[in-house]
């Protein structure tokens, strides 16, 4: 049962849309701290300016009375420096992020002439406008300790002169109610020194109401708009995804349809693209012909092993009939020549079913020489000449190939066979030569196939069951080497076995 929410094409939607979701709230996080950053900026500027414009106005001589305060309808606050307020805009109804939350300034007094008395300053606010104690005229405990403080300011205004504004600003955020209005705000402090006044700060704000309706109006627009993008991304992947894995999709299908039919001649469709799924295609068809190789020849030699054992059998079948009926006919030498053909046939099948199971030769090191001299001394008429080579692997099955070699040189040579034995840099290298007819080009790849004899070695005396070349080529690409046939110098048959060597 198919599994949606499980396939690879959920999977590389969900994917998708993540790291799509994860890369916008990213980027829309950025967006919004940089848009925040530059309307504060915007603000400061704008505080920082009236700041100055009143800080100049100071400076300049005027009057608490005649500061323009409520020109722009912004909160500006005036404060000596002990912390009193001594000026402030008159619609100021509460203010709060500023070194005072005084709303009420009154006059601080003065020194006298004679230096021993005091006069209020002249604007003559004194106490009928600091007689708000709610604002207290000081801001309580908030205006010595707020947003500019006093400990550390008094090395500040003593650096300067009459007359001069510190170029140092500093800013902070608060609300104020003004005329009525409450409204968050960006405050700018700025230092100046007065003449018959001392040092004074002057605090005025700017409003933060753009930059909260921009931001609130950016992050609407994002919330809005992040869940239909992220709608649009996830329907476009899973559209592409589809339409990718489409030929994904007819190679499985393709592939169940060949595993129930059991029809490997059928191949799976190549899409006409030169993408890792076309890849994909023809590597499939390449399996599914090598498969079919290996099938077709499995058949053929479960076929011909079970025709190459059915001759034997009804042979000795026959003769035991006969003699069962008149002993005296009983032809014992060919059943006995019978017997032991199959009985060399069943291990000969045997083996090859050992050798395609994939059985591995054992490592044991021996000397291929004294190998070759056993099996030559048991056949008259074969000649050897080499020096000692050590190989690594089963003395049993090479033992085997030797002797298959041989037999086959035998049967097809005049009067020699010859054996040579050398070593060629890491190879050893074992030659068997006859000076026969020799194997035609167009059939010496053929002849290592199984169950194939050439036409002069069709009669059964005189060849065998077309397996012994067959059995000596697979062991030998068992243990790492190679066998090959070709042409002798005198005109024969030259079989060649290559092994890897070992010193």
């Amino acid at each position: 049962m198919r599994r949606p929410f499980g396939s690879v094409r959920a999977k590389a939607t969900l994917a998708a849309t993540v790291v799509v979701a994860i890369a916008l709230v990213a980027a829309g996080t950025a967006v919004l701290l940089s848009l925040r950053s530059n309307l504060n900026g915007q603000a400061g500027t704008q505080a920082e300016r009236s700041a100055r414009e009143v800080a100049a106005d100071l400076s300049g001589g005027a009057s608490y009375a005649r500061l323009r305060l409520d020109d722009d309808q912004r909160p500006v606050q005036v404060v000596d420096e002990k912390g009193v307020l001594v000026a402030a805009s008159e619609d100021l109804r509460r203010i709060s992020g500023t070194g005072t939350g005084a709303v009420r300034p009154r006059a601080p007094l003065t020194p006298t002439a004679g230096g021993g008395g005091t006069t209020a300053d002249d604007h003559g606010g004194g106490d009928d406008r600091g007689g708000d104690r709610g604002g207290d005229g000081r801001g309580g405990d908030d205006g010595g300790k707020g947003g500019r403080g006093r400990g550390g300011e008094d090395d500040d205004h003593a650096s300067l002169e009459p007359g001069q504004i510190g170029a140092e600003v500093s800013f902070s955020e608060g609300s104020a109610t003004l005329d009525g209005d409450t409204a968050d705000y960006r405050f700018a402090a700025v230092e100046v020194s007065v003449t018959s006044k001392g040092a004074l700060t002057v605090y005025a704000g700017a409003p933060l109401a753009a930059e909260q309706a921009a931001v609130r109006t950016a992050l609407t627009v994002m919330l809005t708009g992040l869940p239909l993008l992220l709608a649009v991304v996830a329907a476009v992947t899973w559209r592409v995804t589809r339409r990718a894995l489409r030929p994904v999709e007819g190679i499985r299908s393709e592939m169940a349809a060949i595993t129930a039919s059991e029809d490997l001649a059928r191949r799976v469709p190549v899409p006409d693209t030169e993408d890792e799924v076309a890849g994909l295609a023809r590597t499939t068809n390449e399996t599914l012909a090598a498969l079919e190789a290996s099938v077709e020849r499995q058949r053929r030699f479960v076929a011909d092993a079970s025709h190459e054992l059915r001759s034997p059998i009804a042979s000795l079948r026959t003769q035991l009939e006969v003699g069962a009926a008149h002993p005296e006919l009983l032809d014992v030498t060919g059943a006995v020549e019978d017997t032991v053909r199959l009985q060399r046939l069943a291990a000969d099948l045997l083996l090859l079913a050992r050798l395609d199971a994939g059985e591995r030769p054992s490592d044991t090191r021996f000397d291929l020489a004294a190998l070759v001299r056993e099996e030559v001394s048991r056949r008259p008429g074969v000649t050897m000449e080499g020096e000692s080579a050590e190989v690594a692997g089963s003395r049993g099955q090479l033992a085997r190939v030797l002797g298959n070699l041989l037999d086959n040189a035998r049967r097809h040579a005049r009067d020699r066979v010859g054996v040579t034995l050398r070593t060629e840099g890491p190879w050893t290298v074992l030659e068997v030569a006859d000076d026969g007819a020799g194997v035609p080009a167009a059939e010496r790849e053929r002849i290592f196939e199984r169950f194939v004899r050439l036409d002069e070695a069709r009669g059964r005396d005189d060849g065998g069951a077309g397996l012994g070349l067959a059995i000596a080529r697979d062991v030998a690409l068992r243990h790492g080497g190679t066998l090959t046939a070709g042409e002798a110098r005198g005109g024969g048959a030259l079989f060649t076995l290559r092994l890897p060597g070992h010193t």
